[in-house]
């Protein structure tokens, strides 16, 4: 006997742990106002259709039950917005705790499995810019400091993306999938990177090393502005001026909120979903620091 592949069964210590987790995780959320929702475990297949660009074919489909196709869920954002829209709700702050699932190849070693838990905290409503974006960075890092683990936030902004990606020579159609690749740069080489954009997704090699010269940077938030907006050929772009203010603004928040510390802007962030207008998120889970005078392990 055993569980289908890419999951598992939770039992004694680590089901007490886990509940221990969700409760610190849940508190964190309590604390700014969030209200807990649950939605089904599947939704019809017509309401995940088309919102995850590329990772569309990782959406598990039921077989039809009655005259209705449906798919699992594979995150708790969707179902969220379609709760939102079927409610007519304007204004939520809403937590999530609920598993989720992806038809992807599971790596147990690196935790990547099909059936995962996912922690969501989402603001609606009509704000003064860049605002709930900060709150939301503010609970992160909180979060992490309950569960004393260290952690350092990607981010990047779709504006200032799509914007290069077009001051480089991407024609619209192609800059889903261009974002796709770019975002393979935690992991792949520049040069894969590139040869993927060429020979995979039929870009013009000199346009993919004008990309190149923007996605390769990352560093604080002011530092990136100062790069970026030393370029002239960027900040002539109306999309790029409107993310690189967002993003001056958001400087100033997360220096109020005491977090600046915790930040990265990414150049490189480029997830491919099809949601994403504004901000995008990535949080990096540092390993805990040697204790003093204790050696330390090998650098990674």
């Amino acid at each position: 006997l055993k569980t289908p592949k890419g999951t598992r069964d939770w039992s004694g210590q680590d089901m007490l742990l886990r509940e221990e987790v969700f409760k610190m995780i849940t508190d964190v959320f309590k604390k700014h106002g969030g209200t807990p929702l649950d939605t089904p475990v599947f939704e019809l297949k017509e309401i995940l259709a088309g919102k995850y660009g590329e990772d569309s074919k990782l959406i598990y489909d039921l077989q039809d039950q009655g005259g209705e196709l449906c798919s699992l869920r594979y995150d708790l954002t969707v179902p969220f917005a379609r709760w939102l829209a079927m409610n007519n709700i304007q204004a939520v702050k809403r937590y999530h705790i609920a598993k989720v699932y992806r038809r992807d190849q599971p790596a147990i070693a690196r935790g990547r499995y099909r059936e995962f838990h996912q922690c969501d905290f989402d603001i609606a409503g009509v704000y003064d810019p860049m605002i709930p974006d900060a709150e939301v960075l503010r609970i992160i890092v909180e979060v992490f400091e309950a569960l004393q683990l260290g952690v350092t936030i990607k981010l990047n902004h779709r504006q200032v993306l799509d914007g290069m990606f077009a001051v480089a020579g991407v024609t619209p159609e192609k800059i889903r999938t261009i974002s796709s690749a770019v975002d393979k740069l935690d992991k792949m080489s520049w040069e894969d990177v590139k040869k993927e954009m060429v020979e995979e997704k039929g870009l013009a090699s000199d346009v993919a090393d004008r990309i190149g010269e923007y996605v390769r940077h990352a560093g604080t938030i002011s530092e990136t502005l100062q790069l970026l907006k030393s370029r002239e050929e960027l900040v002539a772009n109306e999309q790029v001026k409107r993310g690189l203010d967002d993003m001056t603004l958001l400087a100033s928040y997360v220096e109020a909120f005491g977090i600046a510390d915790k930040i990265s802007f990414d150049l490189s962030l480029a997830r491919g979903l099809d949601y994403y207008t504004g901000l995008i998120y990535e949080v990096i889970n540092l390993p805990p620091k040697a204790e003093e005078g204790q050696a330390s392990g090998k650098k990674s």
